[in-house]
């Protein structure tokens, strides 16, 4: 028994701190290794991301993009996870301050992702919130529902519009995504559901401060994109930058926008990692360490970022963009990387990203995808898009009911999640 203990006090002791793409994808590549690993989140669940949007609009449930952690590695017997929230790092004494106390470590890794960056602006946040989490989707899900809702009730003419205007900062895939299935909403599955207002009226913009949307894939896609969201009613304006949100209006420049629900999709910036690091940590303008060739920190031996926290660079000099195949590459490259440690082998050579391209969906039937190799636009595009992201959710059951749910709202224009549940009930 006795020699059974030395040989687990012997093996390293891996913490990784956050449960999303890129911690999970770490945790799984060592599972075989010789390690003893905690998994530390302060949620209880791993979030498909990429698919937020649609729980804003009421496309799905929260239920089908997220699972458990506990339920996902509850066949990897080398790892423990634990629900809590990190306060702090002490890298002289190698331990993850947490809430409940500290963990020590011998290696860490740090995914703890990104929220969202108001550009100096952050008294924004309340008049317009981001997507980044469950909370934040069915928040904003809440938000929606009631402006029409709210409008319905309303015996004045500008309020109602007013409430019927939904303005989107930001044209990257979010921004995209969530207008048009803004739109949607509004333009095809409630027309024939209220009585006193016509719902193809609400005014759904697109605000963008650069040139075109999209701007990650190539000009024609984006211009492609951009037709889609038109076609479906969305304002779509470029050379825009928003310069005031209210709880009532954007402002853009001169011109007030009268508004009751504004989506934020502009701009990100990293976790509190790096003040968790300490002062000498170099971090770039969103907040990110700037970590070495393998994604270790410089002067801190044994720690480790990935994902949005990391700023690293492509062969080219170009940033490696904060999207999860990224994260999750980041995270196989780290646990690799110990894993060899642990078996006494060289160390493999730097990190390199590859990149497998870029996709956002405009709405039902039309997406935009670039494969660098190959360029879809449309329904072809937008089949693809379905099977990417169908094929990596986590949970089987999952893939199965989110695939009956987008065949039954392509089919019927109807969305399977409209509930404002019981005391949530607010103005807009």
């Amino acid at each position: 028994m006795s020699s059974v203990a030395e040989k687990k006090q012997s093996r390293r002791r891996v913490v990784v701190v956050g449960g999303g793409f890129g911690g999970l994808k770490a945790v799984a590549a060592l599972r075989k290794a010789e390690v003893d690993l905690t998994l530390v989140d302060r949620r209880n669940h791993h979030l498909f991301q990429p698919l937020l949007y649609q729980v804003a609009t009421a496309a799905l449930s929260p239920a089908q993009i997220a699972q458990p952690i506990r339920a996902i590695l509850k066949r990897q017997r080398n790892v423990d996870v634990v629900l809590d929230e990190v306060t702090g790092i002490d890298t002289t004494a190698r331990q993850v301050l947490t809430r409940s106390g500290p963990i020590a470590y011998d290696d860490l890794i740090l995914a703890t992702g990104a929220s969202h960056a108001y550009f100096g602006h952050d008294h924004w946040q309340e008049a317009a919130p981001g997507l980044k989490s469950l909370d934040d989707a069915t928040a904003l899900r809440r938000r929606i529902l009631n402006a029409f809702e709210q409008a319905e009730l309303s015996e004045d003419a500008a309020e109602r519009q007013a409430l019927l205007t939904f303005c989107v900062v930001g044209g990257g895939p979010t921004g995209v995504e969530m207008a048009g299935a803004i739109a949607e909403l509004a333009h095809r599955t409630l027309v024939h559901e209220f009585r006193r207002i016509d719902t193809r009226i609400a005014r759904v913009i697109l605000i963008e401060a650069g040139p075109r949307i999209l701007a990650a894939m190539p000009a024609s896609l984006s211009a492609k994109a951009q037709q889609g969201l038109e076609r479906l009613g969305v304002t779509v304006r470029v050379n825009t930058a928003v310069t005031d949100c209210t709880q009532t209006s954007v402002q853009v420049g001169a011109e007030r926008i009268d508004c009751r629900t504004i989506v934020w999709a502009a701009g990100v910036r990293a976790s509190p990692v790096g003040s968790w690091l300490g002062a000498n940590v170099a971090l770039d303008r969103a907040g990110r360490v700037k970590v070495n060739p393998d994604l270790s920190v410089p002067g801190l031996p044994g720690v480790y970022v990935i994902g949005d926290a990391a700023a690293v660079n492509m062969a080219g000099g170009k940033p490696v963009p904060g999207v999860a195949p990224a994260a999750k590459q980041q995270g196989r490259y780290v646990a690799g990387l110990i894993s060899r440690q642990v078996r006494g082998q060289s160390a493999p050579p730097p990190f390199a990203y590859v990149d497998q391209g870029n996709l956002a969906t405009v709405g039902r039937g039309e997406a935009v995808v670039d494969l660098g190799w190959l360029k879809l636009s449309g329904l072809p595009a937008w089949l693809f898009w379905g099977l990417i992201h169908v094929f990596f959710l986590i949970d089987f059951r999952n893939r199965i009911t989110v695939s009956l749910d987008w065949i039954w709202s392509f089919v019927t224009d109807g969305r399977s999640a409209r509930l404002i549940t019981e005391g949530e009930r607010k103005q807009p």
